[in-house]
């Protein structure tokens, strides 16, 4: 048929609630829709395309002919369209692909155990535990379980790949036991092969209660070494139990969803809580859609079209089309109420907002952020003719005021991303007065002593790929010479900024390289600059209001900090204490009249 003949069909529709199925040349369904008037739905697609998206354009291009359902009520029209949707998978209906299958955790069967997350049960002798519905669950339920009992995630084979490489930086961070580097024996692996086995089928109460009996035992047997282990362990169990209390929410069960819309994508995410936990995360990425609130609401239906649970509360970031009728057809499902809630403030706006920033994170990556950074790390390698991407990046600078309370930051760059966990705060002790150049060798200096120094674990045990100095040449030749005395070889780089104090080039021994043109560079380059200029003038400023403080108040005997915040916080300032008297000074909290007439003579010069 042609447009003109689908629209005169159309307007012959009736004026009621039905289910109206779009076909093309080879009568295949490719749209299924309902409609309240259904002459005034279907009729709208014919004519006039200045109100349609470009899908809906190209959908109506290929429509031939439709058909349609008359039903008794709009509600009826849902379930049918619902019912006929999952049945016919229309292409051009908003569809959220359903590839959700079993998951597995799974031990395999060598000399040194993997534990590993999969999808299927394969004949291959190895021990699996499952099957779960969750891949969130089964995701995270690996994860801790290779953290806690310092399991290796690379795919190194041992024993045949013992001592062939330096650990990964998992290694260094002491969360993984390192067999490549033979820090472990096969005896010990295996042991904690089976104790993580037992976590995960036990859970962390059950296992906790046995480590601490089994520490108790050692410790009585004087096996300290052993019994530290297992306290570290349980100490990390007792953490990872802390951190899950944060993502939780004081009702028994809620999903959480969040639409976010993009120029040529969108994505649609979903948290789900069971007794008041979070059990399960799912994203899809779809076509960016033109009409958010009517979108939400075929999202929302075809999701539970595809799950049995539907809990008794739903929380949603905006406007959901025809949300009665929606929750209707729900509670329909359900046989119980349930309530869909728009948060405006409290725990359920943040759960929202974490949903909200899933989304986005989603949406980044499948947009090619990580594609990006990978690409300036790799331009940033060309342009230093550096042998390898610098993967591990820490920066220094110096904060001070007039050569007063000296301070350094460090900060750290893990694939083009700051690594907050490796910040580091300096306060410069070998000297005072202004000198940036003395501070930077003292600072890296320090910084290396901890390399060699420090036990495993420690975030200084890892051997950066580059460091950048905030700072011109002499930064970089004063701090050359400290690194090579120390037997290391680390590349080191200046950033110079120009009079307006933004990124201009980096600096080398010897010259500068100009980074304008090259974009990526200098995109990271500046994030880096700004980090750590952020970082070190935060800790600077703490620094200089301490010290102020304790020029003055702290000086007064009797009057330690705690006092001084006090009279500052009932006086304002400095200045309204020293012209208070006695008795306006004892009105401050905690201050004796023992403690005002000191404060008073000390101003007064008595």
């Amino acid at each position: 048929m042609t447009e003109k003949e689908l629209r005169k069909k159309a307007m012959a529709l009736p004026l009621q609630p039905g289910v109206y199925i779009m076909k093309n040349k080879s009568k295949k369904i490719i749209y299924i829709g309902k409609a309240k008037k259904l002459k005034n739905r279907v009729s709208s697609y014919f004519g006039s395309h200045s109100n349609h998206s470009l899908k809906v354009i190209r959908m109506v291009e290929n429509v031939d002919d439709f058909d349609y359902i008359l039903c008794d009520s709009e509600f009826e029209a849902l379930v049918l369209e619902c019912s006929l949707i999952k049945q016919h998978q229309p292409k051009y209906n908003i569809l959220l692909k359903d590839d959700k299958g079993y998951n597995y955790i799974k031990i395999t069967k060598e000399e040194f155990p993997r534990i590993r997350e999969c999808k299927r049960v394969d004949d291959d002798n190895a021990t699996y535990i499952g099957p779960y519905t969750s891949t969130f669950s089964v995701k995270q339920a690996v994860e801790e379980t290779l953290r806690i009992f310092k399991l290796p995630r690379c795919n190194k084979k041992f024993p045949k790949d013992f001592g062939k490489s330096r650990p990964c930086l998992n290694g260094f961070m002491n969360l993984c036991s390192a067999p490549c580097a033979g820090r472990i024996s096969q005896e010990e692996y295996a042991h904690n092969v089976e104790d993580a086995i037992a976590f995960l089928k036990g859970g962390s109460v059950k296992a906790v209660r046995e480590m601490q009996a089994q520490m108790l035992e050692l410790s009585e047997n004087l096996q300290f070494e052993e019994a530290a282990k297992l306290r570290d362990r349980i100490k990390a169990i007792k953490n990872l139990d802390e951190k899950q209390k944060v993502v939780s929410i004081n009702v028994p069960e809620e999903d959480v969803f969040a639409l976010v819309n993009s120029n040529k994508k969108a994505c649609f995410e979903v948290i789900r809580f069971e007794h008041g936990k979070l059990t399960d995360t799912e994203f899809w990425l779809i076509d960016a859609v033109d009409d958010l609130p009517q979108a939400r609401f075929e999202l929302i239906e075809r999701y539970y079209s595809m799950r049995d649970r539907i809990p008794s509360r739903i929380a949603v970031d905006g406007e959901i089309a025809d949300e009665e009728l929606l929750k209707e057809f729900l509670e329909s499902r359900r046989e119980k109420k349930v309530e869909f809630i728009h948060p405006q403030k409290g725990e359920h706006l943040s759960i929202v907002n974490m949903c909200i920033n899933n989304a986005n994170e989603h949406l980044a990556q499948q947009q090619g952020r990580l594609g990006r950074e990978l690409a300036a790390l790799e331009e940033l390698r060309d342009l230093l003719g550096l042998e390898k991407i610098p993967e591990y990046i820490e920066s220094y600078d110096i904060s001070h005021t007039f050569g007063a309370d000296n301070v350094a930051g460090m900060v750290v760059f893990h694939n083009g991303r700051p690594m907050k966990s490796a910040y580091k705060r300096f306060s410069i002790k070998g000297f005072d007065g202004q000198n940036d150049v003395g501070s930077m060798q003292e600072v890296l200096t320090r910084r290396f002593n901890h390399y060699h120094n420090d036990e495993e674990g420690s975030t200084f045990k890892i051997l950066p790929d580059l460091i950048l100095l905030d700072g011109g040449e002499p930064q970089v030749n004063a701090v050359l010479p400290v690194i090579k005395s120390m037997g290391l070889d680390v590349p080191v780089f200046g950033m110079v900024k120009d009079n307006k104090h933004r990124t201009r080039a980096i600096a080398l021994s010897g010259g500068e390289i100009e980074i304008n043109s090259h974009r990526q560079v200098f995109t990271l380059v500046s994030s880096i600059q700004e980090e750590v200029h952020r970082f070190a003038i935060t800790y600077h400023h703490k620094k200089h209001k301490k010290s102020t403080l304790s020029t003055s108040l702290t000086k007064i005997e009797g009057i330690g900090d705690a006092k001084a915040k006090a009279l500052l916080k009932h006086f304002k300032t400095v200045t309204a204490i020293k012209n208070a008297a006695v008795d306006e000074l004892m009105k401050a909290p905690n201050i004796s009249e023992k403690n005002a007439q000191q404060i008073f003579n000390f101003y007064h010069n008595l």
